[in-house]
């Protein structure tokens, strides 16, 4: 027999495992998409190899541990087990200096991650990016109060004049921590190779978010790096729709998640995706009572 022939089983099974990995990158903005996924890698590691890095290592940690607990295949297979994980690597190498002691918190809080999204998608519960908010929220909690010297310095950023499509587009950067407009770009084209009137939908969320935190008199700066925009994004992408009530649930969620955005800044509390998590569970509440009242005669 050809040896060539033994091989192709063992090809396939590599490609894919190589597009589940790649789905769970798309489904950090709710795309079960490869080519998407793959774009969002690249543009992680543009704007931060080692960022690129510990996120390929969260993803396939994540995975790693589905599969190893036997999850639904079904469930790994569309990238459900990597996208909070994939999250949790790159924050870690935001927040903490990327030494030895920080990839071991990546491995470790990318298979917490799954886990608990393991939790809620067993419970039904839309969960989101949730799992990665709490394991993040966890190892800050952790490294300011005993492992100071795990901690990255923070680094200022850099003033400079923006407008409201490129506060846009970075907002899509930030969703997953990237500052540079290229990135931003990237992941807009990303999400709208996958969903064209989602990523619509996600830029003008975006520059609406902006536009309401300017007159809410957030700092410029904030709101050009697009601080004050991902989470309407994402909040954006699970309501698009093709009729205008889904603007309407667009409009509401992203008000909310600014409304949150702004409580949390009070309160000093690390946001990352929280606000999307709540104003989007809000929304989805408010929605479906809407709908029941509506099919009750």
């Amino acid at each position: 027999m050809n040896p060539k022939l033994n091989n192709i089983p063992l090809l396939g099974k590599s490609v894919s495992f190589i597009a589940v990995i790649l789905k769970g990158f798309g489904q950090i903005m709710l795309q079960e998409n490869s080519i998407t996924g793959l774009l969002f890698l690249i543009g992680i590691f543009y704007g931060s190899p080692a960022m690129g890095f510990a996120a390929l290592l969260a993803t396939l940690c994540g995975t790693g541990i589905a599969y190893l607990l036997k999850y639904d295949k079904a469930e790994i297979n569309q990238g459900l087990y990597g996208f909070s994980a994939a999250l949790v690597g790159v924050a870690v190498m935001l927040f903490l200096k990327p030494v030895f002691w920080a990839w071991m918190i990546v491995v470790i809080g990318a298979v917490l991650a799954a886990m608990l999204q393991h939790f809620f998608i067993k419970r039904k519960i839309p969960a989101f990016t949730l799992p990665f908010v709490l394991v993040t929220w966890l190892i800050l909690l952790i490294c300011n109060n005993f492992y100071t010297d795990l901690l990255a310095t923070p680094t200022p950023a850099i003033e400079h004049i923006s407008d409201s499509l490129s506060d846009g587009f970075k907002s899509f950067g930030q969703v997953i921590f990237q500052s540079s407009l290229l990135s931003g770009i990237l992941f807009f084209l990303a999400v709208f190779i996958s969903s064209p009137i989602a990523t619509l939908y996600g830029l003008a969320a975006a520059i609406i978010s902006a536009i309401l935190s300017f007159y809410l008199s957030i700092p410029i700066n904030e709101i050009n790096l697009g601080l004050y925009g991902f989470n309407a994004v994402l909040c954006a992408i699970v309501f698009a729709g093709t009729q205008v009530k889904d603007g309407v649930w667009v409009l509401i969620s992203l008000v909310l998640s600014l409304v949150v955005s702004l409580l949390m800044l009070k309160i000093g509390v690390t946001k990352l995706t929280f606000p999307f998590v709540l104003a989007t569970w809000i929304t989805l509440f408010l929605k479906n009572r809407l709908e029941k009242s509506k099919a009750t005669p």
